[in-house]
């Protein structure tokens, strides 16, 4: 039975995606395959971070104790963990639950997309001033609903000239949320 690396579980506001200003239960994992310039999470990332290994089945009942309907799913890179379909199609068993991912934008979403309609996706995309532009996965962009969300966090005019590009080459605002 896998044991996931939780760096830590916890019940906050949502800040981002379309669930924002919403309770959530946030889990987040161990690892990140990205080293922005701006990690806020960099702690997680560490070799010696320390953590709890736990079960899809110890993470949904951890989630069910809370009361909390919304679940955000982070790190590091969630989606780098080992079976993580796995879990994210347990956690969707649960009627009126509704899955968030915050993904760094560099995994392939296409193994994901299809495991609920009650799973989404809160997308990074890295601009240039995060150093980390070269890793993005662009065929994502094919892959992302209306639930789902690209984000861009921009530290210079030309993060946010390539941002304006990325919208409107993908045509996200009539794909999903920006």
């Amino acid at each position: 039975m896998t044991q996931y690396p939780v760096a830590e579980t916890f019940v906050s506001i949502n800040g981002e995606g379309t669930h924002a200003g919403q309770l959530a239960v946030f889990i987040r994992f161990c690892g990140c395959n990205l080293h922005c310039s701006f990690c806020d999470t960099m702690w997680v990332n560490q070799p010696d971070t320390p953590y709890t290994g736990m079960t899809a089945e110890q993470l949904c009942q951890r989630v069910q104790e809370t009361g909390v309907t919304n679940v955000t799913i982070t790190g590091g890179e969630p989606l780098l963990q080992p079976d993580i379909a796995r879990l994210l199609a347990r956690m969707a068993e649960t009627p009126d639950r509704y899955i968030e991912i915050e993904t760094n934008g560099s995994v392939n979403l296409a193994p994901f997309v299809s495991i609920s309609p009650s799973v989404c996706f809160t997308m990074d995309y890295k601009l240039p001033g995060s150093g980390m532009e070269a890793h993005m996965c662009t065929d994502n962009f094919a892959l992302l609903k209306p639930q789902d969300t690209v984000k861009f966090v921009a530290g210079s005019r030309v993060d946010l000239d390539r941002a304006l590009e990325i919208i409107r080459e993908y045509d996200l605002t009539h794909r999903c949320h920006v």
